[in-house]
Formats: structure tokens, C-alpha cells, sequence
């Protein structure tokens, strides 16, 4: 499954950048490689399944992450 590179909406409102997918050396799942868009920033990474899952918030169904452009301003 491909993820696309740029920038993503967390449903809570802040800006990340992904960087790419990487791959469990023990397991073989994949991760997503992202770094926040605040704060210092860093290097973080989530299975890519919960990345795409939906969640509810709010009495709402809303994506995890929204892909909102290719990361150029």
C-alpha cells in the first residue's frame, strides 16, 4: 500500500510532514516516517494502518490524517 509524501492534517489540527514509509525489521509492517510541522520537530513514525484509519471525534467519522499538498509553500 503507497502513501503519498507531503504534508498532512492531524484531525485535530496540526501539520505534519511525511517523509516517507519504512519497514520493520522484525516484523515487516510498515511505518510512516513524519515529522511535525511545530514545536522542534523530529522524526516520528506510526504503523501505516493507524495512519489511514478513520477516527471519531466529536460524534464525527473523521481520516486520522488528511493529505492537504505536496509540501511546497
Amino acid at each position: 500500500m503507497g502513501l503519498k509524501q507531503g504534508r498532512y492534517r492531524h484531525f485535530k489540527g496540526a501539520d505534519y510532514e511525511v517523509r516517507g514509509l519504512a519497514t520493520h525489521s522484525e516484523t515487516g509492517e510498515q511505518l510512516v516516517v513524519y515529522s511535525p510541522l511545530y514545536g522542534e520537530g523530529g522524526l516520528w513514525v506510526r504503523p501505516l494502518a493507524m495512519f489511514l484509519e478513520p477516527v471519531e471525534h466529536e460524534g464525527k467519522r473523521l481520516q486520522r490524517f488528511e493529505y492537504i499538498g505536496d509540501g511546497e509553500p
